[in-house]
């Protein structure tokens, strides 16, 4: 057994305790990410429904005029819109936050569509894709709010 004397034993004391406290610091910080990043990922919601999702269904239609807007339901509706390209056309969408978690089946995109023959306008059908295109752009909206708030 090896005896050291209390003078001696200062400096490793110190050290050992430094040591210590830096080791529980960075542990700390480590899961103070980990927290974060599972609250980045999974339910931030202050509102009825996945906040990435629904500030990422707004952005997206913010270009349309709003006719319902309810964060705790998770509903958008817009107006008829019409492009200025295209002024014999005219679309509404109602767009849906379906849960609080941030997924692919989180959000539905609902869209109506309507061409002005003779001065009336009549129902037209809505390619798929369209739908499934403006899915795709909010749920790429979302993701990348979410890396934002991980990262900042």
């Amino acid at each position: 057994m090896m005896l050291f004397s209390a003078r001696s034993l200062r400096p490793m004391t110190g050290a050992f305790a430094a040591a210590l406290l830096l080791g529980g610091c960075a542990h700390h910080h480590r899961l103070a990410k980990d927290v974060n990043a599972d609250l980045a990922a999974s339910k931030v919601t202050q509102i009825g429904v996945n906040a990435y999702l629904w500030r990422a269904a707004l952005d997206t239609v913010s270009f349309m005029p709003l006719t319902q807007v309810d964060s705790n339901g998770g509903v958008i509706v817009t107006d008829w819109y019409a492009n200025p390209s295209t002024p014999t056309e005219r679309m509404k969408l109602t767009v849906t936050i379906l849960d609080q978690d941030l997924r692919a089946d989180a959000v539905r995109v609902a869209a109506s569509r309507e061409i002005n023959q003779n001065g009336q306008w009549v129902d037209a059908p809505v390619a798929a894709q369209t739908v499934q295109k403006l899915e795709d752009i909010i749920l790429q909206h979302a993701r990348d709010l979410r890396r934002g708030a991980i990262s900042g």
